[in-house]
């Protein structure tokens, strides 16, 4: 069955395992944290906006990316999964985050992604 027959059917196997699954949750905070432009596009709560604006240095980011990691870790401890490459590439992004956070390397935000100025790019 092709991607486009099961769209019609509406008989999605591939991704209703994933979507359930509570590590899924970790992915749609990331999003929500590296693409700030979701934030002003999609219908979110004012607490989960005051959460996501939180992770806008280094260290909260380091912070949240070993946090996510810990979890896949956790997960993959419990059952041997491909989520293991998960778990890597959070725990390098959270050292790399940690490691401009003690160089003093301050936070850049895309324009593309959100950052400053797409308020004048939306209107």
């Amino acid at each position: 069955m092709t991607l486009a027959e099961e769209f019609r059917s509406r008989n999605f196997t591939y991704t209703d395992s994933y979507v359930y699954h509570p590590n899924s949750i970790s992915a749609l905070i990331l999003i929500f944290i590296e693409i700030p432009l979701l934030l002003r596009i999609c219908p979110t709560s004012p607490a989960f906006d005051a959460f996501i604006r939180r992770f806008e240095t280094n260290y909260m980011r380091a912070a949240i990316y070993f946090v996510m990691s810990a979890i896949q870790w956790i997960s993959v401890a419990a059952a041997r999964t491909s989520l293991i490459a998960a778990a890597i590439v959070l725990l390098i992004a959270s050292a790399f985050y940690a490691l401009a956070g003690v160089k003093g390397q301050g936070f850049v935000g895309s324009k593309t992604l959100g950052g400053q100025g797409v308020a004048q790019m939306i209107v």
